[in-house]
């Protein structure tokens, strides 16, 4: 039975599907607008050599190509199991099919006149700074002078563009007065007259805090917005997938986690699928704006999550370029429709790595003392309950007091042995409920054969003795299989009976040579990316985990029955049905009394995009925030130790 299918009791192998503890490698890579960071990614280059293919050009397919293909081909496997089990009819021919009709259609030319979306491009202009839709009906931003930026990426600044902080905080400020003039009609001289809730990503960075003077957020924000007080809250953006869990209105810390996948990653997918069928369209180019809203508007009408919509059907869509007519395509696709919002589930397409090219920290070197106190808010317990099979286990080291020399009988019935002192995992909180999946350190030391204290020395004995240091980790288990670590000792060249005393290695220059040679270089101290290796992790298990996080079985089972989901890439249709499943298979053969995994929609009234700022909303009207706000006054005499100080949510 395929990983996502519900009643997973059914079979005991429904955990064969589940790729519970590996994130697996991917190929994919970001969009963004200004620089065209996507022509440098394997995506481009494999569409562009799927163009030239179509085009009699030709290309030897290299091994890369076929590392990808093989990683779509597991995801088809997937969704092909799933499709039997629901018995669903699928079609073997359909990608032939569908590549043939699309390879020989020619587009419809539509007049201006007939077009009731036309586009009034922005040829020229004399103004300083565009903000918002302005600034993608640009014809040419190069040749008209602008530079096109944009200020936020993944939920907090993006430094991949910009030289100083500085100059995010002056664009965020341009933004925040265009909007404020042109949309509410506040001008500047009335700012005094208003108070302002600010919404903070849930793992949140103090600089990116301090910035910009943060009051809430977002998981807490959008379980008011809903009108319950205890919810798993996904919110799935553009660009990263947020996970906490909230109970009785505060959100829980331990249970925070940050994937680095969203809305855009299933565009580009899309764009890569559709192109290995010959999309129609062959001049697109997502590194521009309007070629990206044509993929954007592919996705809002053809994706979907539910099998039952799998079929080979016929869309169309229009195409809109400055200084040329509108052109009216048609397009069949089969399970493309299907297979590329499954990347939130199957994220090994995804080029993880490549997303933080370019990346620098907010922090520098100019932070104020007071930010500097502040705990540093990095690794949670949902992200070290992911990653615990990807921590390396600390070697099991001999500690010889120097104050106790060693010596070993020469008879050899004895194996040279030390006391062994285990590492400790790390610590995962209170996480004990949840099953442990991965093999953690033994708390319990390894027993070896006992040391003799050292005997007499006969005068006049000389030898030539060279110390063996211990033996590098994985090697530590001797002949007798014991796993005894061996011990230094002393190799001598002379025959006979005696005892020969062991070299003294004092404790502190021991661990100063270990600490040496391991120096942790990540956040937290760990041997790994911890946060970075979390994001990776599919939607349905980082869910899982988060719920793990939170306690015992108890827990998982109230935060699975109480699933909010909300953004722009939860209109997915099928998205509620696909987690619910999914999420099933995990948790029925892992969880005792497990119940039915519920979503809690959104209410019908509320835009899911939007829910968390109608929360805010809501939450900034109740009697008991009178206390929390910040005034002018209080920013300029205690910075950001106000912000600690009045808002109990962070």
């Amino acid at each position: 039975m395929p990983r996502g299918i519900p009643n997973a009791r059914r079979d005991e192998t429904a955990m064969r599907f589940t790729s519970f503890h590996v994130p697996l490698a991917s190929v994919l890579l970001f969009k963004h607008l200004g620089v065209n960071h996507f022509i440098e990614s394997y995506w481009y280059r494999t569409a562009a050599r799927g163009s030239a293919a179509s085009k009699g050009k030709g290309a030897a397919e290299d091994s890369t190509t076929a590392e990808f293909d093989v990683k779509v081909a597991a995801i088809s496997i997937s969704l092909r199991d799933r499709m039997r089990f629901y018995k669903l009819r699928v079609t073997t021919n359909a990608a032939s099919i569908a590549s043939t009709f699309n390879d020989q259609f020619k587009p419809e030319i539509i007049p201006e006149a007939n077009d009731p979306y036309h586009v009034d491009w922005i040829t020229e202009s004399d103004e300083d700074t565009l903000v918002g839709e302005a600034v993608l009906r640009l014809s040419n931003p190069q040749s008209l002078n602008y530079l096109v930026r944009w200020p936020f990426y993944r939920g907090s600044f993006n430094t991949r563009v910009y030289s100083s902080n500085q100059l995010i905080v002056s664009d965020v400020e341009a933004i925040l007065e265009n909007v404020l003039r042109e949309r509410l009609g506040i001008e500047k001289h009335s700012y005094h007259e208003y108070s302002v809730v600010i919404v903070i990503p849930d793992f949140y960075d103090r600089f990116y805090v301090d910035m910009l003077v943060s009051t809430l957020m977002e998981s807490l924000a959008a379980t008011y917005g809903a009108g319950i007080s205890n919810a798993c809250v996904v919110d799935m953006g553009a660009t990263k997938t947020s996970i906490a869990c909230v109970d009785d209105g505060l959100v829980i810390a331990e249970t925070r986690m940050t994937l680095n996948m969203g809305g855009d990653d299933i565009t580009e997918f899309l764009y890569v699928l559709l192109e290995k069928i010959s999309f129609p369209y062959r001049d697109a180019d997502l590194a521009r704006s309007y070629d990206w809203n044509v993929m954007e508007d592919l996705k809002a009408r053809l994706c979907t999550l539910a099998e039952g919509d799998v079929a080979l059907n016929l869309y169309d869509f229009v195409v809109r370029r400055p200084g040329k007519a509108t052109e009216k395509y048609g397009l069949r696709a089969y399970d493309e429709i299907i297979l590329s919002p499954m990347c939130l589930f199957e994220p090994r397409v995804i080029e993880f790595d490549n997303k933080r090219v370019g990346m620098r920290s907010v922090a520098g070197p100019g932070v104020v003392p007071d930010v500097i106190d502040q705990p540093t808010d990095h690794v949670t317990n949902a992200m070290m309950i992911s990653t615990q099979h990807l921590l390396p286990t600390a070697p099991m080291h001999a500690i010889i007091p120097a104050e106790l020399p060693l010596s070993l009988p020469a008879s050899g019935s004895q194996t040279p042995g030390v006391v062994i002192v285990a590492a400790q995992p790390h610590d995962l909180g209170d996480a004990s409920g949840a099953l442990n999946l991965v093999p953690t350190p033994t708390d319990t030391p390894v027993e070896g054969p006992k040391i003799t204290p050292e005997e007499t020395k006969p005068e006049g004995s000389t030898t030539s003795r060279t110390s063996v240091p211990p033996s590098a980790p994985g090697t530590s288990a001797n002949a007798t299989g014991k796993g005894t670590a061996d011990a230094p000792m002393e190799i001598s060249d002379t025959e006979g009976p005696e005892t020969r005393p062991l070299p003294v290695i004092p404790q502190e220059q021991l661990h100063a040579h270990y600490s040496a040679q391991h120096q942790p270089s990540f956040p937290g101290g760990f041997a790994i990316d911890v946060c970075f290796e979390a994001s990776k992790l599919p939607l349905d298990v980082a869910i899982f985990n988060s719920a793990r996080a939170a306690g015992g079985d108890e827990k998982i089972r109230k935060y699975l029955q109480a699933v909010l989901v909300i953004g722009g890439t939860a209109l997915v249709p099928g998205m509620a049905h696909a987690l619910e499943s999914r999420l099933q298979a995990i948790a029925t053969p892992l969880v005792p009394n497990m119940e039915k995994v519920q979503l809690i929609p959104p209410p019908k009234d509320v835009d899911p995009r939007i829910l968390a700022w109608k929360g805010a909303a809501v939450l900034a009207r109740m009697d008991g925030i009178s206390d929390m706000w910040v005034t002018k006054q209080d920013w300029d005499m205690f910075g950001m130790k106000a912000v600690k100080e009045r808002c109990y949510f962070i």
